[in-house]
């Protein structure tokens, strides 16, 4: 652990439960219409829709992303939706709730590291999300600010020449995340150390991430970020 000197955050699924934010929306639209879907459901018909704007659209900043992801969602499923419906989902990512341990936990990394975001949220959304995790961060890169979302290889590149310039060295960062689609395989074909917060290991299936499709394997896994910080906590006290 002594060897990191900043990490980098995936935000929504790893401090942000950006599945609950978003079943907030699916799940109301979806009883309305008799559809019979849990939020399980709901996410996992939803999950491709967004990764698949994302990766067509890079051109969109995220609110158009979610109205976007929901549409083609609606049609999946054969559901009619509304523009009330679509807009409510699109400017919901303030609203989205924290994990429990998340402002403690980076409160206490935070006393070993330098903190940096790397979502694929536009700058808005996350200025809220900071505002709920109540965190000061090093840095915030956002897709809307790069101009693609990840997986997209060029993210990661960004997030290195901007961690070089602030003098760390791609060996000194680690990235800390949730997502095996956006995060694990792009940031280990980078070249980075990664450690998985599995918040989904008492679910089954991916939820609101896609299927990596592809074998990763993180460096370290922790089921929360509250455990990650105790371990990091122990390897700077025993030192």
């Amino acid at each position: 652990m002594q060897q990191y000197s900043a990490l980098s955050f995936d935000v929504y699924g790893t401090l942000i439960d950006w599945e609950a934010g978003i079943a907030s929306v699916l799940r109301p639209w979806a009883e309305r219409h008799g559809a019979g879907l849990d939020d399980e459901a709901l996410l996992l018909a939803y999950a491709d829709n967004e990764a698949a704007v994302e990766r067509d659209c890079p051109q969109l900043v995220y609110p158009e992303v979610l109205q976007a992801a929901f549409r083609r969602t609606a049609k999946d499923l054969n559901l009619p939706v509304n523009d009330t419906d679509i807009q409510a989902l699109g400017r919901s990512v303030p609203d989205w709730p924290a994990f429990a341990d998340t402002h403690e936990a980076l409160s206490r990394l935070k006393q070993h590291y330098q903190l940096i975001i790397l979502s694929n949220v536009h700058a808005e959304g996350v200025a809220g999300s900071i505002q709920r995790m109540d965190v000061v961060f090093d840095q915030v890169l956002t897709a809307e600010a790069i101009g693609s979302y990840k997986p997209s290889a060029r993210n990661f590149q960004f997030l290195l020449q901007k961690v070089g310039e602030a003098g760390h060295r791609p060996a000194q960062l680690l990235h800390v995340a949730q997502s095996l689609f956006h995060d694990h395989v792009p940031a280990k074909a980078a070249g980075l150390d990664t450690v998985w917060i599995n918040r989904r290991h008492d679910k089954p299936g991916w939820g609101a991430t896609p299927n990596p499709g592809v074998a990763v394997q993180a460096d370290l896994t922790f089921p929360s970020l509250a455990a990650f910080a105790d371990a990091v906590d122990a390897a700077f006290a025993a030192v």
